[in-house]
Formats: structure tokens, sequence, C-alpha cells
């Protein structure tokens, strides 16, 4: 008998064995099979297009030198980057797009960025995990080879347009990291996947300045994702503070309810309904952002959900997407028009606020009284509706009058001169040239995209194409 129950063992063991590795092996072809179709991936953002690519480089170089003849010289001359913390750099004006990822933790956003790219099973795809797993800035980027770069050697780089980022200090530089990756869409744009929210943690936890370092990148992106899950729709202190930072860029916004496939309908209802309901204190705009319901993972959709809505809404994101890589160029020369409009509307304040200084001194005057009086109530000295009411600032444009006590505390009045003595007898005015970038220069290069014309970049002289500005001291 016992002969007969070895026999039964040494013959069962190997079948059992077998059985086991069939199971795993049918377990993978089925997990396999269940693999999402991506065709409408690569024909939506049309990766499968063989066409040359634009040369936009005469474009760009035309952006850079306005920027650097006419916007610049005022920006500094009147310390504009101390007031916005803004600094714009080469690699920022030839930068690709830039589509930033926000949100809780493990809400999908790192699956999301594999998902889109193809890296799933492959040794440079995202970790992902139901714990908070992204505790670093990750720059996915495009690159010869997959590579890993370092974020001290990204911050390093001035042909990058990451070189601002040093002002955070070693600790923030430990949490940056670069992932280059030979993917057709990342030659036209580029993801950052953020650390998750979590609202139990504090800022000095992080060791370095979480809030500040999302503004720099929220101040820099095209395209915003700010993604959500059913199970983690309470707003806490930090998802507060972060769309207090997102006010003013409403048109990047876009809101992802991820993982709608494990909700039947009447539950998928009720989580929209409370999405809208967590979010309406902190967006307070006539009309909302876009909100995208679907589930975005390589996996299938699971069975009895709406995968024909959830598909539409997946390829509407795509498209939405694709819209910002076509208009990056137009995109870019707004966004640098933008910032001159804010350089001239912060030089207007300083000169008025300078005026009005030396219009109250007098002899016998003490010079920082005068001055402070002036600063704490710029209403009475009309500052602000002085400037409103100049042609082309609109009130929606100007800065907040409470960072000025700020900023002069830091640079005293008497640094700064009168924008009637920013002119030279070669260079020209400032304020005329930043006039004139703004109102003629910048708009005509961006016709000159619809018109597939391709502007000179020879024949410019230092003052910029076309007519030079007026000279205040040349006799005519």
């Amino acid at each position: 008998m016992k002969g007969l129950w070895l026999f039964c063992c040494c013959c069962v063991a190997p079948l059992f064995l077998l059985l086991l590795a069939s199971a795993e092996e049918a377990e993978e072809a089925v997990a396999e099979s269940a693999k999402r179709d991506r065709s409408h991936i690569e024909s939506t953002l049309k990766l499968k297009e063989e066409k040359p690519a634009d040369d936009y480089s005469a474009i760009l170089q035309r952006l850079r030198k306005i920027y650097h003849t006419s916007i610049k010289p005022l920006e500094q001359s009147y310390k504009y980057n101390e007031l916005r913390q803004h600094e714009i750099t080469d690699g920022e004006i030839t930068s690709k797009p830039m589509v930033l990822f926000l949100g809780p933790w493990s809400v999908g956003k790192s699956t999301m960025i594999n998902y889109l790219l193809g890296l799933d099973d492959t040794p440079y795809q995202l970790y992902t995990g139901a714990e908070p797993t992204t505790s670093e800035f990750t720059v996915i980027m495009h690159g010869p080879k997959l590579k890993t770069i370092e974020g001290i050697v990204m911050a390093a780089d001035s042909a990058r347009s990451f070189s601002p980022l040093e002002k955070f200090g070693q600790n923030f530089l430990e949490k940056l990291i670069g992932i280059e990756v030979p993917h057709k869409l990342l030659e036209r744009v580029t993801f950052v996947d953020t650390p998750g929210i979590i609202e139990n943690r504090k800022q000095q936890e992080r060791g370095y300045p979480f809030n500040d370092v999302c503004q720099w990148f929220i101040d820099r992106a095209d395209l915003i994702f700010v993604v959500f899950d059913p199970t983690k729709l309470d707003v806490g202190l930090e998802l507060e503070m972060l769309f207090r930072q997102l006010k003013g860029r409403e048109s990047q916004i876009r809101i992802i309810l991820n993982k709608a496939d494990s909700l039947a309908t009447q539950e998928l209802m009720r989580v929209y309904g409370a999405l809208f309901w967590s979010l309406a204190p902190l967006i307070n705009v006539t009309e909302p952002p876009r909100v995208y319901v679907s589930s975005f993972w390589p996996l299938d959709y699971h069975p009895d959900t709406h995968r024909e809505l959830f598909l539409k809404e997946e390829i509407s994101l795509l498209e939405d997407l694709n819209q910002v890589i076509e208009n990056r160029l137009e995109n870019k020369i707004a966004f640098i028009r933008q910032h001159a409009i804010r350089v001239r509307i912060h030089a207007l304040l300083v000169d008025r606020y300078l005026q009005t200084y030396r219009d109250k001194m007098t002899f016998f005057s003490d010079g920082e009284l005068v001055f402070k009086d002036i600063v704490e109530d710029p209403d009475k000295f009309y500052i602000f509706k002085t400037i409103l009411a100049k042609t082309n600032v609109s009130k929606f444009d100007l800065p907040n009058r409470e960072a000025y006590k700020d900023f002069f505390g830091i640079n005293p009045i008497n640094t700064f001169k009168l924008l009637a003595q920013q002119c030279s007898y070669m260079g020209g005015c400032f304020l005329e040239k930043i006039e004139k970038a703004i109102t003629h220069e910048l708009p005509d290069l961006l016709g000159s995209i619809g018109l597939g014309k391709k502007p000179s970049v020879l024949s410019c002289d230092t003052t910029g194409c076309g007519e030079a500005p007026k000279n205040r001291y040349k006799k005519h």
C-alpha cells in the first residue's frame, strides 16, 4: 500500500506541475489577448505618417531675436523677473510643447503616460502601483536611444529648457529625472509626470518647495492634465493650493476622470457629479474645463461597460493633444507676446512710481517716508489708474499691487531710471522697441506661419527687422 502511494505521488506530481504551467501560459495568453488595440492612438496622433518635418528654425530664430532685442532689455532694466519669477531662456523659446500631468497619488498618471507611449513591459516604463509610487518629477522626452538623465545633468545643460530649475536647490534636483525614449510622439511633445498630491504631507517633508516647482512647470505647460479616479475626489489643502496656482491657465486645463470602467453606469453618474461638486469652488470661470471620462491603461475595458463612450472620449483627448502639437508655433509666439505685454505694464508702473516719488520729494523730505506713503496706498496717487488711462492696457493685465510692496522692499526706487531716460543714440528707446514688438513684429511673425512664408533672419540689424524705432536724440 505504501509503494502504491509513492507511485501515485510520483505520477501525479509531474502532472500537477504540467497543469500548473499550462494554467500560467493560459493566463498569459488571456492577458495578452486582453490588451487594448492601439491603432486609434497611432491614427489620431498621425504617428505613422511619413512626411518631411517642417523647418521652423527661421521662425524660431526670428522669435529669439525679437525677444533679445526688443523685450529683454526692458525686462532686465526694470527687474521683471524678481516680480514674477519667470525668466525666459533660449531653450524655452525653442522647446517642444510640454504636457503636464497633475493630480492625487495613484490615480493613473504614470500608467496613462506608459499607455500613450507604449512603454508597458519595457525596461523604461514608469513604475506604477496602488501605493504612492512617483516621488520624482519625471520628464519624458525624445532621444536616439533609451536613456536616463539625472536632474543635476539636466539643469547643467544650457541647451535644454530646464536650467532655471537649479534655483530650487540640490534636494529638488535629486528628485528630478529625465528619460529619453526614441518615440515618434516625443519628437513633437514632452511629457512631465509629477509626484502625487498627498494631503497629509507638509511642504517641509518633501525637502524642496513643491508648490514653487509646480508653478514653474505650470507656467511653461501647453496642456495640463489634472487626473482623478473615482476613489480620490476629496479636495484638501494641497490640491486647493494647486488649483489656486492654475488660476489664469483654465484654457490649458483638462480634467480626466480615470478608471471609469471600474464603475457601473449609475455609480459613474454619481461620481461624475461629485467630481464637479468638489471642483466647482476651485475653478471660478464661466466655462468649466473639458472633462474626459475613460480608462487610460493598456488592458481592455471591463465587460458590460460603456466601451464605445470611453473610446470616443479617449480619441477626443488625443485630438486635443494633437491640436496643441499642431499649434505649437502659434502658442509660442502668443506666449512671448503675452510676456512682452506684462513686461511693458511692469515698466510703466515702475516709471509711474518713480515719477510720483520725484514729484513728491522736496529738499526737506524724508525719502523713505515719502515712498512708503506711495507704495502703501498707490490709489491715493493714481498710480494704477494713470496706467489704465494709456492705450493698450487692460485692467485684467495689471499685476497685484500688493506684490510691489515686496518688489520695492528688495529693489529701492532710486535704483531705477525713468522710461524717458532709457534711450540711446544707437539702440533707440526701450519702450518704443517693445511696443513695436507687441503691435507689429510678433503679429507679423504669426501671420507668416499661416501664409507659409519663411521670414529672413540675415538682413536684420541689432534693432530687429523692419523699420528702426524712432530715436528721440537723432535730428530728422
